[in-house]
């Protein structure tokens, strides 16, 4: 009797594992539905907004479309789904999404208890202040007892607490539910300072009426490696997102770009051979097509064009996102 039981329990647990093995990945899924759907920031400039015809463009959107490019070799076949800065990562968990593209900063809670995997570092951000120039400030030293306006839900506040806690000042947290209340609570002197990410600074000053009224204070009081997400356990689909995202960088430090991709296909450089499909097939490895690679940049360009085109417009230098050989922190791993 006690055979039978462990042949029977024995047997459930293979017909698990098997069921498991056979349940649709995301490549599985987001192939069948013939397109990405992948959650973005609500209008932000140089992050993710819509043009006048409805079409988004910004930093974020363009890691998504790298993605879409690799899968289907189309970087078009991708939604865009505005998500709520308190639900972005249960949009991820439910599968809602198939990536979260939005300015999220990684950290050891939010990868070990929301069921997520963060993809590679696209962005190496750091929280900062901004205030309006009238203030006649110059050092995040000196808003000692001052009201900071902040969202909820973020790594922020946190952040503002252990700063102003080693300066040995405080300060008066003023929280609002959504981006655009606290923007406006800003703009209207409600706050004497905001406090986000410095890249959304500077994607909120672009936004004023008159941007150059305001200044980004010098200090940079946090690390936020701002990386996609996506769900936990599917190591095919999270690996596709990182070298999607690491072809960007490797690109430009191979000197690949839009305009140059096809002629890049005669170089002698076995690694960019590699990259673009010429020599060993990566993407069977990826469950995708030889040219992935090739279709990311021809569609998308390199990381230094995808920069440009959304970040550098709104007053953000490469500071840290320099390339590693240049001096600064980004850096992909070989393709080999």
């Amino acid at each position: 009797m006690k055979h039978t039981i462990l042949h029977l329990c024995t047997a459930a647990a293979i017909g698990l594992a098997a069921t498991t093995a056979h349940a649709a990945t995301t490549l599985d899924t987001v192939r069948e539905r013939g397109k990405l759907i992948c959650g973005v920031s609500t209008s932000t400039p140089g992050i993710a907004y819509p043009d006048d015809k409805g079409r988004m463009h910004g930093f974020d959107v363009d890691i998504c479309r790298a993605v879409a490019a690799a899968v289907f070799g189309d970087a078009e076949k991708v939604d865009f789904v505005v998500t709520n800065i308190n639900t972005r990562f249960q949009a991820v968990q439910s599968g809602e999404i198939d990536i979260l593209s939005r300015q999220s900063t990684q950290t050891f809670s939010r990868e070990t208890s929301l069921g997520i995997d963060f993809g590679p570092t696209v962005l190496y951000d750091g929280q900062g202040l901004m205030v309006p120039k009238t203030l006649g400030v110059t050092s995040a030293k000196d808003l000692t007892d001052a009201a900071i306006c902040t969202l909820p839900g973020t790594t922020t506040a946190q952040n503002l607490t252990d700063f102003f806690r080693t300066i040995g000042g405080k300060f008066e947290m003023v929280v609002f539910e959504s981006p655009d209340e606290n923007r406006a609570a800003f703009f209207s002197g409600r706050c004497e300072a905001l406090s986000s990410d410095r890249s959304d600074l500077a994607a909120i000053r672009a936004v004023a009426n008159n941007p150059d009224d305001y200044v980004i204070l010098p200090e940079t009081i946090s690390k936020e490696p701002l990386a996609p997400a996506v769900r936990q356990n599917d190591s095919n689909w999270r690996d596709i997102v990182a070298w999607s995202s690491w072809m960007l960088m490797a690109a430009e430090e191979k000197g690949i770009t839009q305009a140059n991709v096809d002629e890049m296909l005669k170089s002698e450089d076995p690694e960019i051979q590699r990259m673009l499909g010429v020599n060993e097939d990566l993407g069977k490895m990826l469950n995708l097509d030889t040219k992935w690679g090739y279709n990311i940049i021809k569609s998308v360009g390199n990381y230094g064009e995808v920069f440009d085109r959304s970040l550098t417009g709104i007053g953000l230098t490469r500071g840290p996102n320099t390339l590693w050989n240049a001096g600064g922190l980004l850096y992909a791993p070989p393709f080999r």
